[in-house]
């Protein structure tokens, strides 16, 4: 194996590092994704159960808030429970953003690692053929040896590209899919927790207004 690495020259240096930068993220990311740690099972349900009861107070709703994704969600609504259906949905819709860029965070980084690694291999390619061909033109055809060299390393870069794109493509679309399926669940959490708390709110009672008479003149 190491000997196929070094056949395939300096343009597989970039392209081991993008490999190992792919594999660091994948694992990462599984870490990261699990749906315990995500959207933890009866949170929801324990939620409104704190909701119903009235049972919130500010050390209920810091603990939500560090626990996890979904918690930091719905205890950005009971933050802001007292107030209109509105101004709690502008809340959870400002927190919801912050909490989704964090779960596809390195991902962009993966899909351009699926993108380049190819275009990489390419490049080897192409100075493979180069050292190919500049051998034919010192030797001649005579040196089946020197194009070889050349021919190895356009083979071996290409296919070395080609094994970090797939992986890393594959783990790209996995992983966005698996975000977007999290995204559905908070939402649905969380659209039961503002029904829960727009059914118990107090009307809010405008504030009566001055009518002001204007004085004739005499």
């Amino acid at each position: 194996m190491l000997e196929i690495l070094i056949a395939g020259g300096w343009p597989m240096v970039p392209i081991l590092l993008c490999s190992a930068a792919a594999l660091a993220i994948i694992l990462e990311r599984f870490w990261s994704l699990r749906r315990k740690n995500v959207v933890p099972p009866e949170l929801g349900e324990q939620v409104l159960a704190w909701a119903r009861t009235r049972k919130l107070d500010p050390g209920h709703i810091e603990t939500l808030r560090v626990g996890s994704p979904l918690g930091e969600i719905l205890a950005a609504a009971l933050s802001v429970r007292n107030r209109s259906r509105e101004i709690i949905k502008e809340r959870v819709e400002d927190t919801g953003r912050h909490v989704v860029h964090r779960l596809e965070r390195f991902l962009n980084t993966l899909g351009t690692i699926a993108l380049i690694s190819p275009l990489l291999g390419l490049l080897g390619t192409v100075f493979g053929l180069i050292e190919m061909f500049f051998a034919v033109m010192v030797s001649g055809v005579g040196d089946p040896l020197k194009m070889a060299g050349g021919i190895g390393q356009a083979l071996v870069c290409t296919a070395a590209g080609l094994c970090v794109a797939i992986p890393a493509y594959f783990f790209h679309r996995y992983f966005r899919g698996r975000v977007t399926g999290y995204v559905v669940d908070m939402e649905q959490q969380t659209i039961l927790l503002i029904d829960e708390l727009s059914a118990h709110a107090e009307p809010v009672v405008p504030p009566p207004q001055v009518v002001r008479t204007s004085r004739g003149a005499h």
